[in-house]
């Protein structure tokens, strides 16, 4: 029997963010095969797991909530990554019935906690996954490599394994049977070494009301056909609910803020739907939304290279199309 332990990613308000409920419901999965239970683990970094949060947990079948408090910042990755390191020493050894598996989501900021926790409990770590299930007694998890062009397993042989999977990777449910989360807590001293880093600063972004880019379910990106000018993506983005990406040589320009980048060199998503718009599907920038469920491409250049993995073409100027688009959903919508 072995326990999934999810690190819980909230918001400063501290409400879940969307892609827990993914983590959890394969959790769930997981520790059902391994007759095992479902823990998440909340960094207290200023935010304590709302009412509302701990309730949505339970419907999804978190049976544990451990707070992780410190006397260092929280949001330091070292400082995070050894609070995880003691509690995963609390809950035991994975070969005697303790935690076997960390799940958390695939952003810049988890991967350095990793990487610390990592060198702290020689734990196997897969980053950027898209798939895991147990073969055979082992934990194989699927990621795509090589800008896209590759599928490939890769089984963890470690006591503990570090998965860290891409948002939209799984579709997220309720367990059949709701719980109530014992919530309890873990104090814990950190190192001389990791309280040498502080976080002097945090600005948050002006709020869009748009869902994450790096977790959205929708994406509309634009690239060097829209000269400029995204009015009409984020018309269309509104409509569907979806987010505003872009491809690098548009942030380049300024034409857009380079946290919108998309490609091997900015933010890599796999949303169920990308509309590109004026997109040419450059090398790097496929290797950053290959893994999309369906690609839909708008391009004034029935040669353009995005064309050869969309799953719809429009071969057509971005600035009549897309308004033409965005009016037909806006009908559609009542």
């Amino acid at each position: 029997m072995s326990d999934i332990l999810v690190l819980l990613d909230h918001t400063a308000d501290g409400a879940l963010r969307a892609s827990v409920r993914e983590l959890v419901t394969l959790a769930r999965d997981l520790a059902g095969a391994s007759s095992g239970t479902v823990r998440g683990a909340w960094a207290v970094d200023g935010a304590e797991p709302s009412a509302a949060a701990l309730a949505e947990l339970g419907a999804l079948g978190v049976t544990h909530v451990h707070r992780l408090t410190s006397d260092a910042d929280l949001r330091v990755a070292a400082v995070l990554a050894e609070g995880l390191a003691a509690l995963l020493a609390e809950l035991g050894d994975p070969t005697g019935g303790g935690v076997g598996v960390l799940l958390g989501v695939s952003s810049f900021e988890v991967k350095e906690v990793a990487a610390h926790l990592a060198v702290a409990t020689g734990a196997g770590v897969v980053t950027d996954a898209d798939a895991l299930e147990r073969v055979d007694g082992a934990l194989v998890a699927g990621k795509t490599v090589f800008a896209g062009t590759w599928t490939t397993r890769t089984a963890v042989r470690a006591a503990l394994a570090i998965v860290l999977l891409k948002p939209n990777s799984v579709v997220a449910s309720d367990a059949s049977d709701a719980v109530e989360p014992h919530v309890s807590e873990l104090a814990f001293p950190a190192s001389a070494a990791a309280s040498r880093v502080r976080v002097v600063e945090r600005t948050e972004r002006p709020a869009t009301g748009r869902p994450d880019l790096g977790s959205a379910h929708i994406v509309v990106v634009g690239g060097r056909g829209t000269e400029g000018d995204f009015t009409p993506l984020e018309e269309l983005a509104d409509v569907l609910g979806g987010a505003v990406g872009a491809t690098r040589v548009a942030t380049d320009e300024g034409w857009i803020g380079h946290d919108a980048q998309i490609g091997q060199t900015g933010v890599t998503i796999s949303p169920r739907l990308y509309i590109g718009a004026g997109v040419s599907g450059a090398v790097h920038h496929r290797g950053g939304m290959q893994a999309s469920g369906t690609i839909v491409a708008i391009n004034s250049d029935p040669d353009a290279p995005i064309f050869e993995i969309a799953d719809y073409g429009i071969v057509g100027d971005l600035t009549a199309v897309v308004p033409q688009l965005t009016q037909e959903l806006r009908r559609r919508q009542g």
